[in-house]
């Protein structure tokens, strides 16, 4: 945007776009005035004809024709009004009937007060020609009029100048296509000048320019002749181009003299240099020597003094890393127990952990039983198979472990005495090294947890003590945790399990139901083979499994009549009402579940839900069967109760449509012969 190629076309066009628009506009403007003159005299003429013909009329004495006179001359399209009124505004004659009596707008009352015969004005956006042409009251109208009264009327016509727009749009377009078309010849012509006569000479001095800031002399000259100017401009350059060249040439021939002299006398002395710094190199080197063979033997004993530093370091090395190693473990360990909730987890997570700690082959966990010497094996790892957890041990059997409890300290075991009375315990292996550590809660001593024999075959240190001690406080709060848990879970569950005994009570019928239920599907789980932790979660819902019936009126419960349809919808609601009541309870979360799919079917029939096959949960599969079972062989108000024979036909018949098939037929093979078992739910 910075050639001056085009700041020289862009200025030019500006200043042709501006001369030829102003002469447009003067044009136009011209047309326009000398349009409103012809009008203007065009509508004189035309009202002093109609005004003649009118009173050529009334002085003949047909005074009648005047309306049709005006009304022709209205249905020509350029007028739009044709009337005449008096010296008081008032309509007397029009081509419009319907104005005739009305008062002629005040712009035309005062034009003709003030003595104009024509004014211009607006109506509606378009332009009109007025014409205010007095009627004069003449000798010939005498006869008819008193001579007293100098005007008869006047004559009033709007001429539309909407006549001439065809004119004046013609006139503009023709101003318009001629402009442009000279400003495009014009521009045409002063681009291809200056291309010519100007950007071209300038482009040829640029290159040349180009070439000779390359140093290209040869090809840097110029030949232009467009103009006398741009010739002489070129002449110089070229002049100029000779003078640099010839100019460079003799600074080179002069530089490579010059350097030629400095070389010859920089080599002169450089050898000087040389020379002399020869002479004190010598010298240093006689001195290095001299140094070099007392700093030979300074090494010599530093080397020495390294490589025991170094055995040191890596010594440090190897402990640092081996304790980084057991913070690490420590950690992890804390994290992992601490994050049990049951002590069927813990014990096992808890003696797996410290034996990769500390890279033992066994060790077992004691806590003391309700005799405080005696003792009860909670779990083991690395210990023969004829101990089994949960195994009471007599008071001397475990000499260690009472050792701990009485002293209340942890013990490290090396010497063979002491490990002779290790052997001699209950558990039949040979102790190399023993370190045991007493788990305390709140001051109180419950248990020991004791590890034997490294995997290395080396012994215990102190540091593997230390690291036990460590293991057994965490595994102390772990386990004061768990049992903090498990009592806040039993509050949770007494307080519910209360209520539901509570409605049940009220009830001779339903009175020991979720209890029987409890003993019926844990008795079936077991059978099926399910863990421990699914037991746990089976006997919470069997127990809580009615709770909803809080919600359900006591009437509903208790009415001996038919049900209704809304009676039944509401009963099938205390599933999730009892769910709702359990919400706030964080641990009974999958609890909830089952509650919640304990009145589902196993074809998809059930309530609330419609849950079907596998979509249920086993323990809702099984709580349906042992829940129905009890509904059988109870009595209710509307029947006796069902015998157990009975009762296995009918869950035999729903097997695949309201039970799970697979539960069905354990729960009747379980109990067919036998009949219901009488345990504790907790056995």
């Amino acid at each position: 945007m910075n050639s001056l190629k085009i700041k020289i076309l862009g200025l030019t066009a500006v200043l042709l776009v501006l001369t030829l628009g102003l002469s447009a506009w003067q044009n136009l403007h011209s047309q326009k005035s000398a349009l409103s003159q012809v009008i203007t005299q065009d509508s004189q003429l035309l009202g002093e004809t109609v005004r003649n013909v009118i009173i050529a009329h009334m002085t003949n004495g047909q005074s009648i024709e005047v309306p049709t006179i005006l009304e022709k001359i209205h249905k020509e399209p350029a007028f739009e009004t044709v009337r005449i009124f008096d010296e008081t505004g008032r309509i007397l004659i029009s081509a419009q009937p319907e104005e005739i009596g009305d008062s002629v707008p005040t712009a035309e009352f005062l034009g003709f007060r003030s003595g104009k015969p024509f004014i211009s004005k607006k109506i509606m956006g378009k332009e009109y020609h007025v014409t205010l042409l007095p009627i004069h009251n003449t000798q010939a109208c005498h006869s008819c009029h008193e001579p007293a009264r100098q005007v008869l009327g006047v004559l009033n016509m709007h001429l539309s100048m909407s006549a001439l727009d065809p004119l004046r749009d013609e006139s503009r377009s023709a101003a318009l296509t001629s402009s442009a078309v000279m400003l495009l010849v014009l521009m045409l012509s002063i681009t291809l000048f200056i291309l010519v006569y100007v950007d071209l000479p300038i482009r040829k001095l640029v290159a040349g320019m180009q070439h000779l800031e390359q140093g290209d002399f040869e090809h840097a000259t110029t030949a232009i002749d467009s103009s006398a100017e741009m010739s002489l401009l070129s002449s110089k350059f070229n002049q100029m181009v000779d003078r640099l060249k010839s100019l460079i040439e003799t600074k080179l021939r002069q530089e490579k003299e010059i350097t030629v002299s400095q070389e010859k006398l920089a080599y002169h002395e450089e050898i000087h240099n040389m020379n002399l710094t020869l002479e004190e190199r010598l010298r240093e080197i006689e001195y290095l020597n001299t140094t070099l063979e007392s700093r030979i033997e300074e090494i010599e004993s530093a080397n020495l003094k390294i490589a025991d530093l170094a055995g040191d370091l890596e010594a440090k090395n190897t402990t640092l890393r081996q304790a980084v190693t057991r913070l690490s473990a420590l950690n992890e360990m804390g994290l992992t127990i601490n994050s049990a909730r049951e002590l069927e987890t813990l014990f096992p997570l808890l003696i797996k952990k410290t034996l990769e700690t500390l890279q033992a082959q066994a060790g077992y966990i004691l806590l003391l039983g309700q005799n405080p010497k005696e003792l009860r094996l909670v779990n083991a790892v690395g210990l023969p198979e004829r101990q089994n957890p949960g195994a009471h041990l007599p008071p001397r059997a475990v000499n260690i472990s009472h050792r701990v409890i009485e002293d209340r300290k942890p013990l490290l075991i090396t010497s063979d005495d002491q490990l002779q009375d290790a052997a001699d315990g209950p558990f039949g292996f040979t102790n190399e090294t023993v370190i045991c550590a007493p788990l305390v809660i709140k001051a109180e001593v419950i248990g020991t947890i004791t590890i034997t024999n490294k995997t290395d075959m080396s012994s215990f240190t102190n540091e593997d003590l230390d690291l036990l001690s460590t293991i057994s406080n965490q595994a102390s709060v772990a386990i004061y945790n768990v049992r903090l848990y498990r009592e806040q879970q039993n509050t949770y569950l007494n307080t519910v399990q209360a209520l539901v005994s509570a409605i049940e009570a009220s009830d001779a019928y339903t009175s020991g139901h979720s209890e029987r239920v409890t003993r019926y599907s844990l008795a079936l789980a077991r059978h099926l083979g399910m863990r421990q932790a699914a037991l746990r979660r089976l006997e919470q819902a069997a127990i809580l499994h009615d709770v909803g019936k809080i919600g359900i009126a006591i009437e509903l419960l208790h009415k001996k009549g038919v049900l209704s349809e809304e009676d039944v919808g509401l009963l099938q609601q205390h599933p999730v009402i009892g769910v709702r009541i359990l919400e706030p309870i964080e641990f009974l979360d999958g609890v909830r579940d089952i509650i919640a799919q304990h009145h589902e079917r196993y074809d998809g029939a059930g309530y609330p839900y419609g849950l079907r096959g596998e979509e249920l949960l086993i323990e809702a599969r099984i709580l349906a069967v042992a829940d129905t079972y009890d509904a059988m062989t109870s009595d209710r108000p509307y029947r006796s109760a069902l015998s157990h024979q009975t009762a296995l036909l009918e869950i035999e018949s729903q097997a695949g449509a309201q039970f799970d098939p697979r539960v069905a037929k354990s729960f009747i093979d379980l109990f067919r012969d036998t009949g219901m078992p009488k345990t504790s739910p907790h056995a």
